[in-house]
């Protein structure tokens, strides 16, 4: 018997003749048995593996086998655009089976809201900010239309784990469950990571029951095509892009909104019809570029991370990344977006626009090509998130008792794991500062909580993650999208053009009150700034650089242009040792400490050697800038090496605190020493402090390098 026998015999029956599949996905077939049994599982498998359908055929067939009533899945995703793309396969599904499936986010309109609590779908896709907002909200009886949850799907789950989204998913799965008669089984999809088992530890919980990780087995279409070109600017890389691959459909990654929109000016420049995709750009006018870019050949579409996860743009002939991600988990899910024709193999072309980009690029390609991915690690001590909830269960409850909130938070681990003691001060500093009041041992929401959290119904309140301050810009009445607030901020600049959706936009009018930019199309050069950078650079990403810069070598897939520049830059760096750090030192006070160790690592060493009088330090992630000398260099190391070195919260900074949501309600104590924790990284500290340091003299070092180079043991 294959497990595909396993399955209810009507969902047999559509599967192959309604749907006329010959047979399943390998990760299909290999989900059907856990699932059925209610294991708690991860599902793991590339972009456009079968993963949505590896979760919903076994659970539509406990559906129709046990007869679930009611919402009985919850389908949570981190976009929604996501949910967009899923919901028409997944309601064609059910609708086999005379099934419903909804969609409840943030853009779905109030009427159809009020369809779906009056006739709850049995399969709701939804977010976990949407989940967050039907429990506080007066409209939804939330113990009835939770009460029958009997399965959580929760795809691109990674994408939640990394950050405090990951923990505010989980707080509000908690207390969804607390609803539901039965303990909901949990069920995460991924692309492939370097710690599933720890993953899906943490997605379970404290629930019972058996776990189980199940990936689909390594692919045996060919070994992916990764190809690293050196173009050495954007306006390059267009031109590259414009005579390559002719005739065929191309998804452009960049990693920056700023650069899809030069980038895609700069294509449109050269007749190439070019659509755009990412955050700031509208929902229609990403719906409609992405639907236009699914049904074209001859095209290209430039992206950001928005296209990095599952939504479907159609098969795609290539994947071109421009200079390089930080981390090889985002490198898979791009090139996971090839190779799904029969006959066709996974691909990606890097082409670098700088030096550094190079050397990254290839970098990340010598990782990759170890095995190596990077673990999942939920960040430390999320009791900010304590406090959100704390607030959000008020509203939830209409009040909760002074220990009655127990029950409905202390499940999740890290909030029992800190401590009643601790969680109770945390309650008293809520009362003490009117973020809560409380009516005989009655908690509710307080003054200060309403002034900082009530605007628009407690929108704030639901979400973790902040974002600049943004303006919409309007053509009309057609909205293109917004743009940072910054792009205003001098009000005396007349004639204004900004870029959006690949259109030159002139500025007619700004309406403070309104957060509203009226436009006019423009042509002629335009720009826009958009907050954010390209995140940290990883420990381990900085020793491949290390090894890369280090070695002779000539990285596979490297391009006749890309191994010329690579030899120059190896040639400039021709000091860098293949392990341990590197002190460069001039005649005047100006010193490189060149750790490789990765931006964590380097802001931890930042604040030891200023503790020890090293001013002036910056940190790029490869390497710290002092202004001091070598001796005095040599003896704070030596100091930090003998003492060791700790985080304490005195050393989180005001722009960390500031991006910490919800932890300037937290006493400041606690708030600081959540953002200490987290930007600790003990590992890689170490091993760059255990290494050697080599000595290099700035300057002429090639020349006499043997009579220039020392130690520090």
């Amino acid at each position: 018997m294959s497990a595909f026998d396993l399955l209810h015999p009507s969902l047999q029956h559509h599967i192959v003749n309604s749907l006329g599949w010959r047979e399943l996905r390998p990760l299909q077939e290999l989900s059907i048995e856990p699932v059925l049994r209610g294991s708690h599982c991860l599902l793991l498998a590339p972009t456009a593996g079968g993963k949505t359908e590896s979760a919903i055929f076994p659970l539509l067939s406990r559906m129709l086998t046990e007869n679930w009533k009611d919402t009985s899945i919850l389908y949570i995703c981190p976009l929604k655009a996501l949910l967009n793309n899923l919901h028409t396969r997944v309601e064609a599904y059910l609708r086999l089976f005379g099934r419903t499936c909804e969609l409840w986010h943030g853009d779905v309109q109030q009427a159809r809201r009020g369809r779906i609590l009056k006739r709850p779908p049995d399969c709701l896709l939804t977010t976990p900010e949407s989940i967050e907002a039907m429990l506080v909200s007066r409209r939804v009886d939330h113990r009835t239309f939770f009460s029958g949850v009997r399965a959580i799907v929760v795809d691109e789950i990674h994408a939640f784990a990394g950050d405090d989204r990951g923990w505010h998913l989980l707080a509000v799965l908690e207390r969804v469950t607390r609803l539901s008669p039965t303990e909901p089984q949990r069920i995460g999809l991924s692309a492939t990571v370097g710690n599933p088992e720890q993953l899906l530890e943490w997605f379970a919980g404290h629930a019972p029951g058996h776990r189980e990780v199940v990936s689909a087995p390594a692919s045996t279409t060919g070994a992916p095509l990764v190809e690293i070109d050196f173009v050495g600017s954007l306006d390059n890389a267009a031109i590259v892009i414009s005579r390559l691959h002719r005739g065929e459909k191309r998804l452009v990654f960049c990693d920056s909104r700023s650069k899809v929109e030069r980038l895609g000016n700069a294509l449109n420049g050269l007749g190439i019809r070019t659509f755009l995709s990412h955050s700031s750009l509208s929902v229609d006018e990403r719906r409609q570029t992405e639907a236009a870019f699914a049904a074209s050949q001859d095209c290209v579409i430039v992206a950001t991370s928005t296209l990095e996860l599952g939504i479907d743009v159609g098969d795609l002939d290539r994947v071109i990344q421009i200079d390089s991600p930080r981390r090889v988990a985002s490198f898979l899910q791009r090139i996971g977006r090839t190779g799904r024709r029969p006959g066709s193999r996974r691909n990606c072309l890097f082409l670098a626009t700088s030096d550094d980009a190079l050397v990254q690029g290839v970098a990340l390609g010598e990782l990759w090509r170890t095995g190596f991915v990077e673990p999942i690690q939920p960040p430390a001590k999320p009791l900010h998130l304590f406090a959100q909830q704390l607030m959000a269960l008020c509203l939830q409850e209409g009040g909760i008792g002074r220990a009655a909130w127990q029950p409905w938070l202390l499940r999740l681990p890290p909030f029992r794991e800190a401590g009643e003691d601790l969680l109770e001060s945390i309650i008293v500093h809520l009362l003490g500062n009117a973020v809560l009041q409380e009516d005989q041992g009655i908690l509710h929401i307080g003054r200060r909580g309403e002034e900082e959290y009530g605007y628009r119904h407690f929108s704030e309140l639901l979400s973790v993650f902040t974002a600049a301050p943004v303006f919409t810009m309007l053509h009309g009445q057609r909205e293109i999208g917004v743009v940072d607030q910054s792009n205003f901020m001098n009000r005396e600049t007349n004639d204004r053009h900004l870029a959006l959706g690949g259109q030159a936009w002139r500025v007619l009018h700004v309406d403070w009150r309104g957060r509203k930019a009226f436009v006019e199309p423009s042509v002629g050069k335009a720009t826009t700034r958009w907050s954010g950078g390209a995140g940290d650079l990883g420990f381990q990403l900085a020793r491949s650089i290390q090894r890369t810069l280090a070695t002779d070598t000539v990285p596979q897939g490297l391009s006749r242009r890309g191994e010329q520049a690579l030899q120059r830059i190896r040639e400039e760096f021709a000091w860098v040792p293949i392990e341990g750090s590197v002190l460069r030192v001039s005649g005047t006070d100006a010193t490189e400490w060149w750790t490789f160790g990765g931006t964590k690592a380097n802001d931890v060493l930042q604040i030891a050697l200023r503790q020890q009088g090293c001013d002036g330090c910056s940190n790029s992630g490869l390497k710290l800038d002092l202004t001091t000398n070598r001796p005095n260099f040599e003896m704070a190391l030596d100091r930090i090496r003998k003492d060791g070195v700790g985080f304490s919260p005195d050393h989180a900074s005001a722009e960390a605190l500031d991006a910490l949501k919800f932890g300037d309600v937290l006493p400041e104590l606690i708030a600081r020493s959540i953002v200490a924790e987290r930007l600790f990284d003990d590992q890689a500290v170490a091993e760059v402090l255990n290494a050697n340091t080599t000595i290099a003299s700035i300057g002429n070092w090639e020349a006499d390098s043997a009579t220039r180079r020392d130690s520090i043991p």
